[in-house]
């Protein structure tokens, strides 16, 4: 256990925030696994501020997940700390992300781009904490810089924990690396050792062992797992007994698999409605039944399937 902020994070697995994965059906799911801090999808604060309608199931939430983070992205200070002033009561923690590499958020200076621009960087941190205080700590998701030429991450981390992060998630890829090569964990290992507050590793953390070795190569306080959670939520349960008891414990049978794919589309119609979430599932549902047989077949039947009746027929056929 450890803390961010005021914060207790009881275990050293955490999830990171995902579009179109990681929306309030799914971190609940993530959440009975034992995940210890959730985080919602990133959302713009302008769009926040000009009230587009599209971020209120963004920026659902449930009691259950508990403790939970908003993650902004934006780079106006003034934008950014009037929103977070705004939503700071559904939330625990305030996120800022310095880290994605989508083309249309760093060609307006957001997401990645602040790697490149520390002193705005650290202006927005600044202003979120100036009118939220104490009361919610605010964190930061970075990458090890913009790419192989500009590898900032020390310098970044400390000017971010001088502003007044509370904590840093930092990915172990430049902005331009994306999500192909090496994960830097020596990098990630010099930014812990140079800052006081958390450091919460991510980057090709695909099973119990890359878990566990990320957190001894680095000394990282825990880790953030991304795409390995893609149909497989118990992979977090996988990774605290590996981690805290040094136990493997059994992969989930496939009728397991099966009666969380049942759950999950329940769960999503029942937060979206039947045609949103269909359209959207199709995806979770396919990562669901990856080496499974048959599984082609049904990804390809998959579809066309545009009821709750004709998923679950496929389903009952895995």
């Amino acid at each position: 256990m450890f803390k961010i902020g005021n914060i207790e994070i009881k275990n050293r697995v955490c999830v990171a925030p995902m579009a179109g994965i990681t929306d309030l059906p799914y971190r609940i799911i993530l959440k009975e696994m034992g995940t210890s801090l959730l985080t919602t999808e990133l959302v713009s604060a302008k769009g926040i501020y000009y009230n587009n309608p599209n971020n209120k199931i963004i920026m659902a939430t449930d009691k259950k997940e508990s403790p939970v983070a908003l993650q902004l992205f934006g780079a106006d200070p003034i934008i950014m700390s009037l929103v977070a002033n705004n939503v700071k009561d559904s939330y625990d923690i305030i996120d800022i992300n310095m880290g994605c590499p989508v083309l249309k958020v760093v060609r307006n200076g957001e997401g990645a781009a602040l790697l490149k621009n520390e002193s705005l960087a650290c202006r927005i941190v600044e202003s979120i904490v100036r009118v939220i205080g104490d009361e919610k700590p605010v964190t930061c998701k970075i990458r090890i810089g913009y790419d192989n030429n500009h590898i900032n991450a020390v310098k970044f981390s400390k000017a971010l924990e001088s502003a007044g992060a509370k904590a840093i998630t930092i990915h172990g890829r430049t902005k331009t690396e994306l999500y192909s090569g090496e994960c830097h964990r020596d990098v990630i290992k010099d930014v812990k050792s140079s800052v006081k507050i958390p450091i919460i590793a991510n980057g090709n953390i695909w099973n119990i062992y890359d878990a566990k070795s990320m957190l001894e190569e680095t000394g990282a306080d825990a880790i953030a797992l991304g795409r390995a959670v893609k149909g497989n939520p118990w992979i977090v349960k996988e990774c605290i007994e590996y981690i805290e008891n040094d136990k493997i414990i059994d992969r989930p049978t496939k009728d397991e698999i099966k009666k969380m794919m049942y759950r999950h589309v329940d769960d999503e119609i029942n937060f979206k409605g039947e045609m949103k979430a269909i359209s959207e599932l199709r995806h979770h549902l396919a990562w669901y039944t990856h080496g499974m047989e048959n599984s082609t077949k049904f990804r390809l039947e998959l579809n066309s399937a545009d009821t709750k009746e004709k998923i679950y027929s496929l389903i009952d056929k895995l």
